[in-house]
């Protein structure tokens, strides 16, 4: 791993952990393992170096929803299968997490590729929605817009609701929740096998 990646990477980390105001840059060198001179020869400052960790982690993010919304099965199987796909749930959402973030909220650079990548997920489980829809798997009343935003939200939520318990049994119910909703939208000739129980 070269210097520049271990930089973005650690920087990730201690987004996740400590925040923007958290994160030092003296943090940051001590993670990574490189002296300051090797920070300011790949990033301009703080900022830069963590503008470029957010893109990250919102790449991997999107990789990671990606691979669960366009694998096999129905509508509701994928969908199932986002909502129930392994996730430290008690460290939050890296890039749910950002968006609370004062420092992050106020910086549009910043802020950018967290709005980017909500309106691509929410884009995207519309995307399955409707493509289950218009194969019958899903009832024709069904509104995909706005059972997107409910999927996003519930995870968002249930991260937020975890951590304040620090337990993630608030996280599991939201998402078993999610699901009796969206089975009960499953048509006869779309139906599939309910959803095992959350472990994430």
């Amino acid at each position: 791993m070269d210097t520049r990646e271990r930089l973005v990477r650690s920087t990730q980390e201690l987004l996740w952990e400590r925040g923007y105001v958290g994160t030092s840059p003296k943090a940051i060198l001590e993670r990574a393992g490189v002296g300051q001179g090797s920070m300011y020869h790949h990033f301009a400052g703080k900022s830069d170096l963590a503008l470029a960790a957010i893109r990250r982690s919102a790449e991997d993010l999107r990789a990671a929803a990606e691979e669960c919304l366009s694998g096999p099965g129905t509508a509701y199987d994928r969908v199932a299968a986002y909502l129930l796909r392994e996730r430290r749930v008690l460290r939050g959402c890296p890039i749910g997490r950002m968006t609370q973030d004062r420092d992050v909220a106020e910086s549009p650079e910043l802020r950018q590729p967290l709005d980017e990548m909500f309106d691509w997920l929410r884009a995207r489980l519309t995307e399955v929605l409707t493509e289950g829809r218009r194969r019958g798997e899903l009832a024709a009343g069904l509104d995909p817009v706005a059972t997107a935003a409910t999927v996003a939200a519930v995870v968002q939520g249930g991260y937020v609701l975890a951590r304040a318990a620090d337990d993630t049994a608030p996280f599991d119910a939201a998402v078993q929740g999610a699901l009796a909703l969206l089975a009960a939208r499953v048509t006869p000739g779309g139906a599939t096998a309910p959803p095992p129980p959350a472990t994430a």
